[in-house]
């Protein structure tokens, strides 16, 4: 009779087992499977300063390794502009096995001023355009416009997103709201994300980063709040210890691994909560645009896969 049941003893033991997987399970299970759950993108931002043309930032994405680009989408519109063929660009993409999961641009969607809200919105519009023809996915959406000035109300901001949700729906492409830590007005997660679940909107996102997060004084313990669906796009990159963070800016930023930020928590508490983002590099460090930018490149990607390998056990 004494066999059918377990001594406390026992009983401690195997619930400490089953506790110790449940919390390291996601470690444990990109191991075992020995696939890295999330792609790898460049974001064209950190080989800026070499004034390359769109293609040859494409070629060089490809040539790197990465599986996706994240362009900017000025430079999309400078090509056709110039005669390319927005068609012939997507092919050529393609064929080189790359996606588009992301573009950058600034449009004023969020601002209370009614008309100039009114002109982004149609900027959104022609950008999305031109992404839909590449076969992008999805845009990031700053709160540029409403930087420096404090105080903006987040219903509204909510209600403006949702609208600009719309309209992405019409053209194709997913608008995710980008946490901007430079800004008054959403340089926090909380804040971010309030616009992101009020919009009420099913494809509504969060488009984080490192070094924003970092920036706009959040604890990074809030991204394991956030679902997979909350973020498709995760931008990554390191900062270091000097300047200190009221002083930070951007072009401080560097490869991951190269700084302080903890990058092994980030990217455990991401693939915990079911994550297959899409990580882009993002960088605007001038030492890096004074390299050879196939070399920047590698060696992003070289950074990226240590710090996934560092945290999950694969890359």
């Amino acid at each position: 009779m004494a066999d059918r049941y377990l001594s406390r003893r026992q009983l401690l033991s195997t619930t400490g087992a089953v506790v110790g997987t449940a919390f390291t399970g996601g470690a444990a299970t990109a191991k075992s499977s020995g696939k890295c759950p999330f792609r790898y993108c460049f974001n064209t931002s950190t080989i800026r300063g070499q004034n390359l043309s769109l293609g040859e930032e494409v070629e060089i994405t490809a040539k790197a390794g990465y599986a996706a680009i994240e362009p900017w989408v000025h430079k999309i519109s400078d090509y056709a502009k110039g005669g390319g063929s927005l068609r012939d660009l997507r092919k050529r993409i393609s064929d080189l096995g790359l996606t588009v999961e992301s573009a950058i641009s600034f449009f004023q969607w969020i601002i209370d001023d009614d008309t100039e809200r009114a002109k982004g919105l149609e900027q959104a519009k022609r950008e999305m355009d031109l992404l839909a023809q590449i076969g992008a996915n999805r845009i990031a959406a700053p709160p540029a416009g409403a930087t420096r000035e404090p105080g903006l109300d987040l219903m509204r901001a909510a209600e403006r997103y949702r609208v600009l949700l719309e309209l992405g729906e019409e053209m194709g492409v997913v608008p995710q709201v980008e946490v901007w830590g430079s800004s008054k007005n959403l340089h926090r997660l909380g804040q971010s994300m309030f616009v992101v679940i009020e919009s009420g909107h099913p494809k509504a996102c969060l488009l984080p980063d490192v070094y924003h997060i970092y920036k706009g004084g959040s604890d990074f313990n809030g991204l394991k709040m956030l679902s997979a669906q909350a973020i498709q796009v995760f931008h990554l990159n390191d900062y270091p210890a000097d300047p200190p963070r009221e002083a930070i800016g951007d072009r401080d930023r560097v490869f991951p691994g190269d700084g302080i930020a903890p990058l092994t928590k980030i990217l455990r508490d991401l693939h915990a909560n079911g994550s297959r983002a899409v990580l882009s590099l993002e960088l605007f460090n001038p030492t890096y645009w004074k390299q050879d930018p196939l070399e920047v490149a590698k060696t992003g990607l070289a950074k990226m896969k240590a710090a996934v390998r560092k945290a999950l056990g694969v890359a």
